[in-house]
């Protein structure tokens, strides 16, 4: 057992740099150009599943909340909520990045534009079903009730990254020293017997996974796909799925709480239905 912490500590102690340097950059990214990012998907439009899908790819720690509040208030349609909510990435993007001595440049960057590209068709698909709602209000008051958001926080950027850091570090412990633990005592037969290996269970089950409104979420789902413990089509459900404190922004923005229910089972059904089209076409990156 000693050596199995020895093992999650050593492991998890080499990513800290990597994951700070990351949020670092995003911290910055989103500091300099969030209110551009945020005005360009207002005025999207009918284009608006298209900016979403990209801009949503874009790694900016609370674009999912914000797009979340535009919604709420009839800024942008709910395509352009589904395309964000499905391409933005969340803690994933940190993590692939620390990962890519062993990982590589070139999966990330596909599983980025893959997101992209699933969130503006079916951004568009959704528009073309649903009818957009008239304009509740004309003022938008941005919403900072998250666990990523540390607005009007001393410190800037550099104390946002760290806390970023601090708290994912303290996830991945976790769940790579629960992980070692199954492989110590188990082996590896045990991981790929999981329901999360598995055709259309694990697509569903990775996508209940994606729907904790945290950044828990897709540091679990991520880990386990590093580590075998589950399929690329799997992973993806569970990371399209996984909008972040975007969720819950949404219910406490959105005035309709059954309307906000649907959003979160059509994101579910979304995601799902993309990871078993994965399964089908044996999609993988490499």
């Amino acid at each position: 057992m000693w050596d199995v912490i020895l093992d999650t500590l050593m492991d998890s102690a080499r990513l800290i740099p990597f994951l700070f340097v990351t949020y670092l950059a995003m911290e910055y990214l989103e500091h300099k150009t969030a209110g551009k990012v945020k005005n360009l998907v207002q005025r999207g439009g009918r284009l608006g599943p298209l900016f979403g899908g990209v801009l949503g790819a874009v790694p900016q720690c609370g674009f999912s909340a914000a797009a979340a509040s535009l919604y709420a208030g009839r800024v942008i349609t709910l395509g352009t909520l589904i395309a964000v909510f499905l391409s933005t990435s969340d803690e994933m993007l940190p993590i692939l990045i620390s990962e890519a001595d062993r990982f590589g440049v070139a999966p990330i960057l596909k599983i980025l534009a893959l997101k992209a590209v699933i969130g503006i068709v079916f951004g568009f698909l959704t528009d073309l079903v649903v009818r957009p709602r008239k304009t509740e209000h004309d003022h938008i008051h941005e919403m900072c009730e998250h666990d990523h958001c540390h607005c009007g926080e001393g410190g800037g950027i550099l104390k946002s990254a760290v806390i970023h850091t601090v708290k994912i570090t303290l996830f991945i412990l976790l769940v790579s020293f629960t992980l070692n633990v199954v492989l110590h005592f188990g082996g590896e037969d045990i991981l790929k017997r999981l329901l999360l290996n598995q055709p259309v269970a694990g697509e569903m089950l990775a996508g209940l996974v994606g729907l904790i409104p945290n950044c828990a979420s897709s540091v679990v789902i991520t880990r386990l796909y590093l580590e075998g413990a589950m399929s690329f089509a799997a992973c993806m459900s569970g990371l399209l799925v996984g909008a972040g404190v975007g969720v819950l922004v949404l219910f406490r923005a959105n005035k309709s709480k059954r309307e906000s229910v649907g959003i979160l089972l059509l994101l579910y059904g979304i995601g799902v239905a993309a990871g078993l089209l994965l399964e089908l076409m044996g999609f993988a990156v490499r």
